[in-house]
């Protein structure tokens, strides 16, 4: 099981000096984002240093992670002008570092370690001397149950939560029966998703550039009231998208993202559209969800809190409703995309997705394509390929929609409290397509 995390207590802050006939320019200096240019790292097995180099001092908080090890370093809000490869190779202690934000106002950095370690410092020093203000973390190895035991005492002591900020239910107009899309843009902040540094491309940006389509024709249309679960560049843990979708009462939740697969498989591409099952339909199905899962590990989530999943009757009936609903509109998204994307030989697969686990809320993960297929690289990032790929999306979800009967109702409602949610609607039903248009 995994360790509760500790913050260790390591609070700097650092101020710049200005001279009094600059004084005037302090305010719009102040406003100026902090800039990461570089990152390096140095040392060996035993001890290991990371110097990521920024445009002013901030403060910092470092805590570390167990099961697996990580080291977590936040700081205030800062842009990484990083080379997109920085960060993949590690070097002693440390096996690899990402970084990005975390919540607004917040960046994270989040250091993989092969070992448990200690903190052993952790700093800012000021710019001086035409050098720019150093981010200093040093790290030392050391055994599992001294690690354990620093855990333990740190967990006791206050510090700031480990969960980005949740994404609020948006209220709804009173008398507006629309039913409610949210849409999911994978990824997000510290966690990159898939990349393909050749052409500077991540699957974080692509998806969300493709999301914001989708959510601004939907919207359009009159038809939704079309939610996000993130509208720009910060990180959202995969409960928080499951219970923002639960607590808008969604009627249908789209998660985007694009696969990568190694140099050698550059030649696997296409589209495929995933629904939640218990036992992947295939190897690949398998992989795919494995790493999907890993998101929240990768942010520099403290795991060990994680609720267990809620058991019993009613939730195994809202469930295996959901999964008719999820199923039928996988099928409708799939037959609708074909004219306007490649598809994977099997484009319908089923694996345990975390992020689909809403049991009341039918659910799919929409793998555009491959970041590590030239082919698919180059149709994903066109504006033709992502206005003809939005628009077959709005039209299965039209078709979805219009197949539905009014006396449907949507999944059984759950009581609150499951899975972190407030109750559902009892029984409510599915209004047909021509009574909400406008």
């Amino acid at each position: 099981m995994a360790m509760r995390g500790g913050m260790i207590g390591l609070w700097l802050a650092a101020a710049l000096w200005l001279p009094a006939s600059l004084s005037v320019f302090a305010p719009a200096r102040a406003a100026e984002p902090v800039v990461a240019s570089d990152a390096r790292l140095a040392g060996d097995g035993e001890r290991t240093r990371l110097v990521v180099d920024l445009s002013r001092s901030v403060p910092l908080g470092a805590f570390t992670l167990a099961d697996p090890y990580r080291v977590v370093i936040d700081i205030p809000d800062v842009v990484f002008a990083l080379p997109p490869t920085a960060g993949q190779e590690g070097r002693g202690l440390v096996a690899a570092y990402r970084f990005g934000l975390f919540a607004p106002g917040k960046a994270r950095i989040v250091m993989d370690v092969n070992a448990p370690v200690t903190i052993d410092k952790a700093f800012v020093l000021e710019p001086m001397d035409d050098q720019p203000a150093r981010l200093v973390v040093d790290l030392v190895k050391t055994d599992r149950a001294t690690f354990v035991s620093a855990l333990k005492a740190s967990s006791s002591q206050p510090h700031r939560a480990e969960v980005p900020e949740m994404p609020t239910a948006e209220q709804a107009q009173v008398g507006d029966m629309r039913p409610v899309i949210v849409i999911d843009p994978g990824h997000g902040g510290v966690d990159s998703g898939a990349v393909n540094p050749a052409f500077d491309v991540t699957e974080k940006q692509l998806v969300l550039t493709i999301a914001r389509q989708l959510h601004d024709r939907l919207e359009a249309s009159g038809r939704y009231r079309t939610l996000m679960t993130r509208t720009k560049d910060t990180y959202v843990s995969l409960g928080q998208r499951v219970r923002f979708a639960r607590e808008n009462n969604a009627r249908l939740f789209i998660s985007l993202h694009a696969d990568s697969l190694g140099s050698r498989d550059g030649d696997v591409r296409g589209a495929t559209i995933y629904t939640l099952s218990d036992r992947a339909s295939d190897g690949e199905a398998q992989r795919l969800a494995d790493s999907e899962n890993k998101a929240d590990m990768i942010a520099g989530l403290d795991l060990s809190e994680e609720p267990a999943d809620v058991a019993g009757i009613l939730f195994d009936l809202a469930q295996r409703e959901t999964r008719n609903f999820s199923a039928h509109f996988a099928r409708t998204l799939a037959g609708n995309v074909a004219g306007a994307a490649r598809l994977h030989k099997s484009p319908l697969k089923s694996a345990g997705f975390k992020v689909l686990k809403a049991p009341d809320v039918p659910s799919v993960l929409f793998e555009l394509g491959y970041l590590s297929s030239s082919k698919d690289l180059e149709l994903m990032t066109s504006t033709e390929w992502q206005a003809n790929v939005t628009e077959a999306m709005t039209v299965a979800i039209d078709a979805y929609f219009a197949a539905q009967k009014p006396h449907d109702a949507v999944p059984v409602a759950l009581p609150a409290g499951v899975n972190g949610a407030s109750a559902r609607p009892v029984a409510a039903t599915q209004p047909s397509p021509a009574a909400i248009r406008p």
